[in-house]
């Protein structure tokens, strides 16, 4: 926030502040109200041309943790977040990279389910192992797009074996859940564990960033 107020070419983003996260914590874990209609608006403010689950042309967000001190590794952060079946096609066919696009959508299952759905990372990583060895190559970097398309497929599948649900294909649901799943990861062991050690207190809470994605893959 401090550098896109020096003008700084920043991604945009808005935060949600501590003070929800302790009245989400506080009252039984559910969204303030008034909190979820604040949350779309600012998404409008930051979409820009493109719309959070366009099929033309499609916004991805990161939801990341804002503790007042700084916590590296203790909280949770989902990526990508916005992408399903049809808007990666869209991302793929608007940047001419299909595989740049399966490759995003595995990562945010993965990630998702771990964070969210508390689906076992290992699950996600054999899968990945197995379509490697099935295509004969030595890491995922040598996997088509096709072929990513299928281990994001299979992502699915253990998301549905081990959870009785469905990767949620809906945006807004994803950005939903994903916000509550970092405010809940406030209480996480190892932030409380953290804290304990490094004398932090127990109320202050986290903010949340939702910031228009930059992409490391």
């Amino acid at each position: 926030a401090e550098m896109t107020n020096l003008g700084l070419p920043i991604p945009a983003g808005f935060t949600i502040t501590t003070e929800a996260c302790n009245a989400y914590l506080g009252g039984g874990n559910s969204l303030p109200d008034g909190l979820w209609d604040q949350v779309l608006e600012a998404m409008k403010a930051i979409e820009g041309d493109k719309k959070l689950g366009s099929t033309e042309n499609p916004l991805l967000v990161s939801v990341r943790s804002g503790a007042k001190f700084s916590m590296p590794g203790m909280m949770d952060t989902v990526l990508n977040l916005g992408l399903n079946k049809k808007t990666a096609a869209a991302l793929g066919a608007l940047t001419g990279n299909p595989r740049f696009a399966m490759d995003s959508l595995r990562r945010l299952i993965q990630l998702y389910a771990k964070i969210v759905m508390n689906v076992p990372a290992e699950l996600f990583e054999d899968a990945l192992m197995d379509a490697c060895a099935s295509a004969d190559v030595a890491e995922e970097t040598d996997l088509t797009a096709e072929q990513l398309e299928g281990v994001a497929d299979r992502y699915r599948e253990i998301v549905r074996d081990e959870t009785g649900q469905e990767f949620p294909e809906d945006p807004y649901e994803q950005l939903r859940l994903a916000i509550t799943a970092v405010f809940g990861s406030w209480n996480g062991r190892r932030a409380r564990d953290y804290r304990r050690v490094n004398s932090i207190a127990d109320d202050l809470g986290t903010a949340v960033n939702v910031q228009v994605m930059v992409f490391g893959n």
